[in-house]
């Protein structure tokens, strides 16, 4: 069975969502990041970079979301979470995915973990105070020129609109108004009727 390290409201969810969607069994392993657990000896055994989220499988243990996402649509290629079959798009799916990790996740991040890039309160207060700007940009370039719609792909639902859901969730706490993207805000609210978010939100608030 496959073991999913995860801390609720952390990028995970991405990867929780998505084994709800793909029907897969699995067992959830909370980590409290309050208490330094993904710091712990016996979690960076399981994962050296001392981050969410693992993935333990039976050939090994995977990290990175878009990693986990694209490896959970593999598993059952039937559900169609994945253009699997067709190699531009999903290299445009990557390519999506890879903008959140390496942009998005990014420029969040700097809002709360400034001592990842500097060590001088000035320069953390700096990056706090840049964080809607720079989400905002990121958010514009998604509306305008990134989400086909009404799903990421087009008409074809997506492991790409589960990682576009965790960071829109993030954006009242960044500072930004998602209202200022018609677009975004549709995509987030039929994100949030889904049986497979409401179960991972239930599920991680309950943890």
């Amino acid at each position: 069975m496959l073991t999913l390290f995860f801390s609720p409201g952390a990028c995970s969810l991405a990867s929780h969502i998505a084994l709800i969607e793909a029907g897969v069994p699995f067992e959830l392993k909370r980590l409290k990041f309050a208490e330094n657990e993904q710091r712990s000896p016996e979690y960076l055994k399981v994962n050296p970079k001392g981050r969410v989220p693992a993935l333990v499988t039976e050939k090994g243990t995977l990290t990175e979301t878009p990693a986990l996402l694209i490896y959970i649509a593999q598993l059952v290629p039937e559900k169609n979470l994945a253009p699997l079959d067709d190699a531009f798009a999903l290299a445009e799916l990557q390519a999506f995915n890879s903008y959140i990790a390496s942009t998005v996740h990014v420029a969040h991040a700097h809002g709360r973990r400034g001592s990842r890039w500097a060590d001088e309160q000035s320069s953390f207060d700096d990056m706090h105070r840049k964080v809607p700007q720079t989400m905002s940009d990121c958010f514009r370039l998604i509306e305008d020129d990134f989400l086909k719609g009404p799903w990421v792909m087009g008409d074809q639902f997506t492991v790409a609109d589960i990682y576009l859901f965790v960071m829109e969730d993030w954006l009242k706490g960044d500072r930004v108004d998602i209202a200022d993207f018609p677009r975004v805000r549709d995509h987030y609210e039929r994100m949030k009727a889904r049986p497979a978010v409401q179960q991972a939100l239930a599920s991680e608030a309950a943890a």
